[in-house]
């Protein structure tokens, strides 16, 4: 019995043209991902609807794998882009979970270091800041500046996975954090957090 091939080091481009012919070796892309669009789509609705939106991006991604543009090494962008239009269906619950996240109470640490308690605090304050600015952008804007900011995507594979030229990247980014400084006050949140705590 022979065993199955390796894929580690596999470019995506070559694990896709492969699933064309053995439908088996998508799963690779499953295992290398898979937990990546899991915690981005987690920030922006909550894990109640993430596992099902990860499966539903993956299945619609091997039945359109034949369209793939090869081309294209990384398959990152083109996972993103899935799942960035079905995080779009679900814009009422992102608006609610950026309200839930204003409401949430301050999580207190009762034991251990100090740095852990000061992050946690700095955390809240910056999530409680953070929340009405992001559910002030539109939702342009706010998927560019997610996608790069927690989907850790170059402007190049943002424009990829929106299907966006380049430069509206940069405009639609440039407008974000323009709009998202001004709703903190021209200021970072755990910066002024971290002031408070050594005045």
């Amino acid at each position: 019995m022979t065993a199955p091939p390796t894929t580690r080091g596999t470019p995506d481009a070559e694990l896709i043209a492969e699933s064309r012919g053995r439908p088996e070796a998508f799963a690779a892309l499953f295992d290398r991902y898979a937990g990546m669009l899991y915690r981005y789509v987690s920030r922006r609705l909550g894990p109640e609807v993430a596992e099902d939106l990860v499966g539903e991006t993956f299945l619609i991604a091997f039945r359109r794998r034949d369209h793939y543009d090869l081309a294209h090494p990384d398959a990152r962008p083109w996972l993103f882009g899935i799942v960035t239009k079905l995080v779009a269906r679900h814009h009422r619950a992102e608006a609610a979970r950026y309200r839930a996240l204003l409401r949430s109470p301050v999580e207190t640490v009762v034991e251990g270091p100090a740095d852990r308690v000061a992050a946690g605090v700095s955390a809240t304050a910056a999530r409680s800041a953070l929340a009405p600015a992001l559910a002030g952008l539109s939702k342009g804007d706010r998927d560019v500046l997610l996608l790069i900011a927690w989907g850790d995507l170059s402007y190049e594979g943002v424009a990829q996975a929106l299907g966006i030229p380049i430069g509206t990247v940069r405009s639609r980014l440039s407008r974000a954090r323009r709009k998202v400084r001004a709703a903190l006050g021209d200021t970072n949140p755990l910066h002024a957090q971290e002031e408070r705590w050594t005045t």
